[in-house]
């Protein structure tokens, strides 16, 4: 909030998954249901959101699969995860798109 980070989510897996951009678009979706709920915390506050929150990602793939909408995924998990997340973009809740390098990310050691 405000440039600033205010939750830090770390936890094992519950599905193990054959590639990193399956595990990223999982990855998104939790980070997506713990913006959902900040977002849901503060207007129950009376702060007003009138923008989306931006999701940033080191996964290009995943970022581009998000922000299209005529993306096809084939596994049923990663469908659930996309549609879960193109729902929140369409509602214009938060927005994808935002590319962070490895070497910038504080969340890859």
């Amino acid at each position: 909030m405000n440039e600033a980070p205010i939750a830090w989510y770390s936890k094992k897996q519950t599905r193990i998954e054959n590639s990193v951009f399956d595990s990223e678009f999982i990855a998104m979706r939790t980070g997506l249901e713990t913006v959902q709920g900040i977002r849901y915390k503060l207007r129950m506050m009376g702060v007003p959101l009138t923008t989306p929150t931006y999701i940033y990602g080191d996964n290009m793939s995943v970022i581009y699969n998000t922000s299209r909408p005529e993306s096809t995924l084939k596994k049923k998990a990663n469908s659930v995860c996309y549609h879960y997340i193109r729902e929140a973009v369409a509602a214009d809740e938060c927005r994808t798109g935002g590319h962070i390098s490895t070497h910038e990310n504080p969340a890859d050691m």
